[in-house]
């Protein structure tokens, strides 16, 4: 039997505010979740500062082990806004304003004071990219290559994401389904361990809590087979049962 083929993207968030804790990153989960729907599975994250060399070495390392690398924060109208300029050199690449760019903001800022020179900054691209289009804010993202060079804003890159529906080749999307269950998953670890190995193909994870004075755990069953997943549930819901636990479907 062929392995089917699993296609992954990582994420590199770009920002000194992120890792100072002045703001929360937001844009894991949706690009998660509209990864996932296109059938690309987020593999990795990762958080760097405003600073060319680890936006550098980010890049260069993400982009080569993954299909799809996005990036998020950092293209801007300001001085510090260097991501840009960091993935042209990353590939190797000068930095052009983008005709079609410029056009955008020029139309987008004709009643809002007009394009300055700062503004235009947003028009510029690695030499040889594309434009994500952006119906929110006017500045488009950027797409060269397998990489996806996107607003930190949270809404303005959901417009982005948005335009890049259906462009992007993937796999099937994960299917996922939850059970819960009042009991502490060290108690029924090898249970959960079991029903993995005995359906190859899926993940099981578990996500403990502790509420109203109680242990618990919900457990989440993935894959891309949505009959697999379905036959895992039915048989780990049936292991607690027999076990004398009481299984919440959808989770607790």
């Amino acid at each position: 039997m062929t392995q089917e083929r699993i296609w992954t993207a990582a994420l590199t968030i770009i920002g000194d505010e992120i890792l100072s804790g002045r703001t929360q990153d937001k844009n894991v989960a949706q690009i998660a979740a509209w990864l996932n729907v296109q059938g690309i599975r987020l593999a990795e994250v990762r958080v760097v500062a405003d600073r060319t060399e680890a936006i550098v070495e980010a890049v260069n390392t993400l982009r080569a082990r993954n299909d799809y690398l996005f990036t998020t924060g950092g293209i801007g109208p300001t001085h510090d806004d260097i991501t840009v300029d960091s993935i042209a050199e990353a590939l190797g690449v000068a930095v052009e304003h983008h005709p079609r760019a410029m056009a955008v903001l020029e139309a987008y800022y004709a009643t809002r004071g007009g394009l300055t020179e700062a503004r235009a900054r947003m028009a510029r691209v690695p030499v040889g990219a594309d434009l994500i289009d952006n119906k929110v804010s006017g500045a488009p993202g950027i797409r060269i290559g397998n990489i996806f060079i996107m607003a930190g804003v949270p809404h303005i890159t959901a417009g982005m994401l948005d335009a890049l529906t259906g462009t992007l080749e993937g796999g099937r999307p994960v299917v996922s389904k939850t059970i819960g269950c009042w009991v502490a998953e060290s108690e029924v670890a090898d249970l959960l361990r079991d029903a993995e190995k005995a359906h190859d193909g899926v993940a099981v994870g578990s996500y403990p809590f502790f509420r109203d004075g109680r242990t618990g755990a919900n457990f989440v069953v993935r894959s891309a087979d949505a009959a697999l997943v379905d036959r895992c549930i039915a048989d780990l819901v049936s292991a607690l049962e027999a076990t004398g636990r009481v299984v919440t479907p959808e989770g607790i």
